[in-house]
């Protein structure tokens, strides 16, 4: 007689094989920062609910960043596009599309993220390689025109990790951008704004808190980068004066769908 608990092993020895079949590159390292060979797989083998790739949504892909797990990294840009499987892997591949602003034109892009053995995200990569200037183009400021009030408003996903305060190394640098322009304009600037805004997920007594502290920590980094203090006046205003309403659903879709709520307002007064 067949032993069952054998046929149990067997079989889900079996399905960890097929797991770890799904890598595309050859060798990842453990410490997923690097492989003896990056290999990307053809765009035509995406599955069929990717096929000719996806819009992301850019203020969740620029939150991802070494540390994060799988769970965290699907909720941010959804589960990869091909057929490498989820669990068993090391390497998750993406197929990006990104419109142009202001045209028609769209850039197909691949993306790939290679984790550690503890299934932490390590390393990322794009095909081609100019593609990771895609995003750095589209977090570039407006420049500051010569009429008055000027108001700027900042993607809180592209300053701090989801529910956090802490500006990130990538924030800084979009807020140095704007202490640049600031600078240039001193003479004429009597006041400046700063005001922090949440979506509508969460209390509205922690979504306040959080408002005010990201403000504040917008405040800090401008004053930091030598925008007198004495001008900035921070407050918060939580899930206040949504400028974008969504359907209930999915967490990790209202996650998406409310990223525009979260944002830090600028605004100069001469």
């Amino acid at each position: 007689m067949n032993n069952p608990w054998k046929q149990i092993m067997v079989a889900a020895t079996a399905a960890l094989v097929l797991a770890a079949c799904g890598n595309v590159s050859r060798n990842v390292a453990k410490d997923g920062n690097s492989a003896s060979e990056l290999v990307w797989p053809t765009p035509d083998n995406v599955t069929p609910m990717h096929k000719g790739g996806t819009f992301p949504n850019l203020a969740n892909l620029r939150q991802v960043r070494a540390g994060l797990i799988k769970p965290q990294i699907s909720e941010l840009i959804g589960y990869p596009h091909f057929s490498e499987g989820l669990w068993g892997v090391r390497e998750w591949n993406y197929l990006f599309n990104f419109r142009k602003p202001g045209s028609d034109e769209v850039t197909v892009c691949q993306y790939k993220v290679l984790f550690d053995e503890n299934s932490v995200a390590r390393s990322f990569y794009w095909k081609p390689e100019s593609c990771a200037s895609l995003l750095k183009e589209q977090e570039a400021v407006a420049p500051l025109s010569e009429e008055a009030p000027h108001r700027f408003t900042l993607s809180a996903d592209a300053l701090f990790a989801f529910g956090k305060s802490d500006v990130t190394p990538e924030g800084k640098k979009a807020l140095a951008d704007l202490a640049t322009q600031l600078h240039e304009h001193l003479a004429q600037i009597g006041s400046i704004r700063v005001t922090g805004y949440t979506d509508r997920l969460g209390t509205s007594v922690s979504n306040r808190y959080l408002s005010e502290r990201r403000a504040r920590a917008v405040m800090d980094v401008l004053v930091e980068d030598g925008v007198p203090g004495a001008k900035i006046r921070a407050e918060g205003l939580g899930e206040s004066d949504p400028v974008k309403d969504c359907l209930e659903g999915p967490r990790a879709q209202m996650v998406a769908c409310l990223a525009p709520n979260r944002r830090v307002e600028v605004r100069v007064d001469p």
